[in-house]
């Protein structure tokens, strides 16, 4: 139980910092795609910046797998973490990264009790729309018959994608490109899914708290409704007890009346 504790502190205690790294690393991978002619010192820059964030979340899994009470089950539960900490070493492409960056930031943030369900769906949207923009601009801005050159094609292209509406005046022709499509894709459906249950799941609370509401109201009434009938019945009860029962006449009180 104790090392359960710690661990609870532990990812308390990380979330803000591997949030902040998460924005470094969104910044890292999004300055030599938007500025194609920066120079190789940036861009290593970059690519080191990358690394280094991919490095604290690996070192975050196995801290949390150390502190785990039970491990194998730690490892079970969590699998996609531990594929996001080993597809980059495995393979170290920049898509990589970012999805597996991308991947780890999700996992945390749906541990954090405090981050409500429409500010993560609201994050994941923005996330995915930003990484989808920059990663399909990445890969289809070299290609021979590709129409995404420009970072506002790229945007446009994922909002039309992720909103499922696909207009086709832009779309990938690469391999990695139609791959990503797939991914945005299923992602906006499973969004607008979450999205959708939050808006009827906070409606049927709604009408659940006025239905018991007026339940309430409904049984005060009908509990006073109970007293004033048991009041009413001792009223003619005494009433009827009163006028059975001759009263007593004070002394002289007869005489004086003849």
């Amino acid at each position: 139980m104790k090392q359960h504790s710690a661990q609870a502190r532990w990812e308390l205690h990380t979330q803000r910092p591997l949030l902040a790294l998460a924005v470094a690393f969104a910044l890292a991978y999004a300055v030599p795609i938007v500025d194609s002619s920066a120079g190789r010192p940036l861009t290593l820059t970059c690519t080191v910046v990358e690394w280094v964030v991919w490095g604290s979340f690996a070192a975050d899994y196995l801290v949390r797998l150390v502190l785990a009470r039970q491990r194998r089950d730690f490892v079970r539960t969590h699998w996609l973490d531990l594929c996001a900490v080993i597809l980059p070493i495995l393979q170290p492409l920049r898509l990589l990264r970012l999805v597996a960056t991308l991947t780890l930031v999700g996992r945390r943030a749906r541990m954090a009790s405090q981050i409500q369900l429409t500010t993560y769906v609201g994050g994941a949207v923005i996330g995915l729309l930003m990484f989808g923009s920059l990663a399909v601009l990445s890969v289809e801005r070299d290609s021979p018959n590709g129409n995404i050159k420009t970072l506002g094609d790229a945007v446009w292209w994922s909002f039309t994608t992720m909103t499922t509406v696909g207009y086709g005046d832009h779309a990938p022709t690469t391999g990695m490109g139609r791959i990503l499509a797939v991914g945005l894709m299923l992602s906006g459906i499973a969004l607008l899914g979450v999205v959708t249950a939050n808006i009827a799941a906070w409606f049927i609370s709604r009408f659940e708290k006025d239905d018991v509401e007026e339940r309430r109201q409904t049984a005060a009434i009908e509990a006073l409704t109970e007293e004033v009938r048991a009041l009413r019945a001792e009223v003619a009860a005494m009433a009827a007890l009163g006028g059975g029962v001759r009263q007593p006449v004070p002394e002289g009180a007869e005489e004086h009346s003849r």
